[in-house]
């Protein structure tokens, strides 16, 4: 079965000499060193200005493990999401920023939600995980 593997390089020339930094690594389920997650939720939306969007639908199980990645793919700059879980603020993502970060869904309330600022931004997102609950209506 296909599992998922991350690869970040980073470059700067911000110091007197260049910084390059790479690294790649498989994500693995909870608890194991040979299984890798295998379950995906995958989504692009435009959100308008003070609009607020839940990215993912579904619920992934608790204690499990889950891997969240999200970009700004607006082409202004001064375009920005702020990202929260359970009103808790994580940060914001400019036009052209990205994260990719480890997630806690550890219960219904814990979505990740993005409110957009300065424009309509278009938002690329990816759930790695390893076990979902449907969420009854």
């Amino acid at each position: 079965m296909a599992t998922t593997t991350a690869a970040v390089t980073l470059t700067s020339d911000l110091l007197s000499d260049n910084m390059s930094v790479s690294a790649s690594t498989t994500c693995m389920k909870a608890g194991t060193t040979a299984d890798g997650l295998t379950q995906m939720e995958y989504g692009y939306v435009e959100v308008a200005t003070g609009d607020e969007y839940d990215l993912i639908a579904t619920t992934p199980t608790a204690a499990k493990a889950s891997k969240l990645y999200v970009k700004n793919h607006s082409a202004d700059e001064t375009y920005y999401i702020a990202i929260t879980q359970n009103t808790q603020a994580i940060g914001r993502l400019y036009g052209g920023d990205w994260m990719f970060i480890p997630a806690d869904f550890h219960d219904g309330d814990a979505d990740i939600a993005i409110t957009s600022s300065g424009g309509t931004n278009k938002i690329e997102y990816a759930l790695f995980h390893e076990g979902t609950v449907l969420v009854t209506t």
